[in-house]
């Protein structure tokens, strides 16, 4: 009898932890938000725990129950729903769908784990369903982040090339074209200077909301830069369809972007084309061949738009390699200078030279200036360029003092983006020093570019380095913004006068007017006078009688090498010995 009452004090006991077990299994389930089901063929056992009802907003107690969650979810989603609620009835193992509930906002992921008898007569079917609303929310987002630019949700540009990509394969196939359109917005650097980066990133918002507008079945858009903008379109019609949009937009553009602050921004673009498959037969190569076509523009014909062809590409790989060959030479210092002889028009003798840099490439062929310098300009190896001419004539002009006695003057040209550097006053006091050269042998020769840009600073710095001895010419005059009024506040000695008047002072009446009253206002302004371009015996007489100070041109003297120089520079020692 004892041992019947201890066997059955002993199932008692382990009765007892069984429900405390399946008590505390329940209250994980519960507390997990989860819902879950279990279903038994065999002998139709159904049992579901957890958080149905907060989930699904119904209570599931017996198998028909799971038919009320039909009414739960989106219309599009009821046949996920209906795959893992039979996924018995498909032979399945497991399943697993992500379903949007009713309200459009929660999402759920049903999952359904289906384990069969050995002759498949006989199955248990677990179903669990739990919220990935919050995980959904992050996978969006970064699903967002992946493929859209965060500023304007246009295409980003790995998901635009995607998506190009696609367009051409499937024009491809059906021998038809993709045309791409890459925009950019002109200057935008200034009007981001002028209005601030968060007003700037609004007048971008902008711009790309009005862009979307031409978003279709047949035409993508995307955000390539912070102001560059691109389109796709797939069996464009012609060239009408381009130019239809591209006419919207400029249209568009007659009208200013108003922005939070009030402000009235207006705006250009410039803009290439190119087309799948003249212009290439991959999205990159297309992108790129645009690309080039938008930056042909902006150089030649800002604000307008410019059609792939293969002079466009010709010439942008010349320019390529040109750059390429430019920081090679620039790395190994492969340059020489020339220097032009600058006369005085009363005596006819040497007043000094002017520096003009030389490049010759590998096959020794020189490459013009008008060439080359602009380019450094652009990519900012003028500045090393400048440093390295400034460096090697007052190294050359300190030879020449010590050799030949030279009194005259070297002329440099310093440009525009040197000028703006911090250290460039001091740099070139730095270099005076070094080479023991005298501040008064030395002319800086600037243009009137220099003073688009912060007029204040130029006028500072040249003033600091007229105070130390230097002298300043304004090289050009009458190229650029020239004003006559605003003369007299520049801190310069010399005024040089542009070739281009001196081709026509004996031709054009009104040319020989101008220059004959600009040499006489900057004679009483206490100016020098220098005339560059003079050609012919003529020019040279009629510079004379109108008493301009000097002159430069191929009529005394083209550019030409140290060597041939320092033979000049003998033969004007060798006179002043004699006089």
């Amino acid at each position: 009898m004892d041992a019947l009452y201890y066997q059955m004090d002993l199932l008692k006991t382990l009765n007892e932890k069984l429900i405390g077990s399946d008590r505390i299994n329940k209250e994980f389930l519960d507390l997990s938000g989860n819902a879950y089901f279990y279903y038994n063929c065999a002998d139709e056992y159904f049992e579901a725990t957890g958080d149905w009802k907060g989930l699904t907003g119904m209570g599931i107690q017996k198998l028909t129950d799971t038919e009320l969650l039909y009414d739960c979810v989106q219309k599009e989603d009821e046949e996920a729903l209906r795959e893992i609620l039979l996924a018995d009835e498909t032979g399945m193992r497991e399943m697993v769908r992500e379903i949007c509930l009713k309200d459009g906002k929660t999402w759920i992921e049903a999952s359904a784990f289906v384990k069969y008898s050995e002759n498949h007569e006989n199955h248990e079917k677990f179903v669990c369903i739990k919220d990935i609303t919050k995980f959904k929310a992050q996978n969006d987002e970064l699903t967002y982040m992946a493929y859209y630019d965060s500023l304007t949700g246009l295409y980003n540009r790995n998901y635009f090339v995607q998506q190009l990509r696609k367009m051409i394969e499937k024009a491809e196939k059906n021998h038809t074209s993709v045309s791409v359109i890459m925009l950019d917005i002109d200057e935008f650097k200034k009007v981001n200077d002028s209005i601030g980066l968060i007003l700037g990133d609004e007048l971008i918002q902008d711009f790309g909301q009005f862009l979307s507008d031409f978003k279709n079945d047949h035409t993508i858009i995307g955000r390539f830069g912070a102001d560059v903008f691109i389109l796709g379109i797939y069996d464009p019609c012609g060239r009408s369809t381009v130019e239809n949009i591209h006419h919207e937009i400029k249209m568009r553009l007659k009208r200013p972007f108003t922005l939070s602050s009030r402000d009235e921004i207006y705006i250009n673009i410039s803009t290439g084309v190119a087309e799948y498959p003249d212009a290439g037969d991959s999205a990159f190569v297309i992108i790129k061949n645009a690309e080039v076509c938008m930056f042909h523009t902006k150089e030649e014909n800002r604000g307008g738009i410019r059609y792939f062809d293969e002079s466009v590409l010709n010439r942008f790989l010349k320019t390529v390699s040109m750059e390429q060959r430019l920081r090679d030479a620039i790395d190994s210092e492969g340059f020489i200078l020339y220097f032009q002889p600058q006369y005085d028009c009363r005596n006819g003798k040497l007043r000094g030279c002017e520096a003009l840099i030389r490049w010759q490439d590998e096959n020794g062929d020189f490459i013009s200036p008008t060439e080359f310098i602009p380019l450094a300009e652009k990519s900012g190896g003028i500045v090393p360029i400048g440093n390295w001419v400034l460096k090697e004539a007052l190294m050359i002009y300190s030879a020449w003092k010590r050799q030949f006695q030279f009194d005259g003057i070297i002329s440099i040209n310093i440009s525009a983006v040197q000028i703006h550097k911090d250290n460039f006053a001091t740099n070139i006091i730095r270099l005076l020093e070094q080479f023991d050269v005298s501040p008064k042998d030395v002319e800086l020769e600037i243009t009137e570019s220099v003073f688009i840009n912060n007029f204040d600073e130029v006028i500072s710095k040249m003033t600091l380095l007229r105070d130390h001895g230097v002298k300043v010419s304004l090289d050009d005059f009458g190229t650029g913004f020239s004003s006559l009024s605003y003369l007299k506040d520049l801190p310069i000695d010399t005024l040089k006068i542009d070739k281009t008047f001196i081709d026509t002072v004996l031709s054009d009446t009104s040319t020989g007017i101008i220059t004959e009253s600009v040499v006489s206002m900057v004679k009483k302004l206490g100016f020098e006078t220098v005339a560059e371009g003079v050609e012919t015996e003529a020019q040279y007489q009629y510079l004379k009688s109108i008493e301009c100070d000097n002159i430069q041109g191929f009529y005394l003297g083209r550019p030409m090498a140290r060597e041939e120089f320092e033979i000049l520079l003998m033969r004007s020692a060798g006179t002043r010995q004699k006089g």
